[in-house]
């Protein structure tokens, strides 16, 4: 049984709320749901706060777009969007690791087109030669009708991550 948009927009909001600030009211032109934030700071002290022995930061912004069904050009313009609207948010210096940018496309059917321009995208940008950190495109997009995810090369973790909001929303 296929689980409607607007009922796994829900879901998958609630679930990104856990760990992500949204944001909700952006101007697009393309069907963007949200957009989700997640900064973590890690840091090593040696004896007192006042002696850091190193400091990480990792930074992901999650694009969330949804539709009945996407075309391979739009799904395309959605990303080239998505990285032009989260590069002036990362901020490089020498305790950045990195600062992804995730597109997670949301579709009540996906034809093969899409899936295959979604799982060929890829972006990579290194600051100072990978010195002050990077940022890869995680992408992925999600068909409803089969809960079937296809997603690019760095964008793997999203399909375990569906599974299990597909498998939560049939044990409830």
């Amino acid at each position: 049984m296929a689980i409607e948009l607007s009922e796994f927009l829900d879901v998958l909001k609630d679930s990104y709320s856990a760990y992500y600030t949204i944001v909700d009211d952006i101007e697009c032109e393309y069907p963007l749901a949200f957009r989700a934030d997640y900064a973590s700071r890690d840091e090593l002290y040696l004896l007192t706060r006042s002696v850091k022995f190193w400091g990480n930061e990792k930074n992901e912004h999650a694009y969330i777009f949804a539709a009945p069904s996407f075309t391979p050009a739009v799904a395309d313009a959605c990303i080239e969007w998505a990285i032009q609207d989260m590069l002036p948010r990362v901020k490089p210096h020498k305790e950045h690791q990195c600062t992804n940018v995730k597109v997670v496309f949301i579709a009540e059917t996906v034809d093969d087109e899409t899936a295959k321009t979604v799982r060929k995208k890829s972006f990579t940008k290194n600051y100072r030669h990978g010195l002050y950190g990077f940022t890869n495109l995680l992408a992925g997009i999600t068909d409803l009708s089969t809960e079937k995810t296809v997603t690019n090369r760095e964008g793997h973790e999203l399909v375990p991550y569906f599974k299990k909001l597909f498998a939560a929303r049939a044990e409830s």
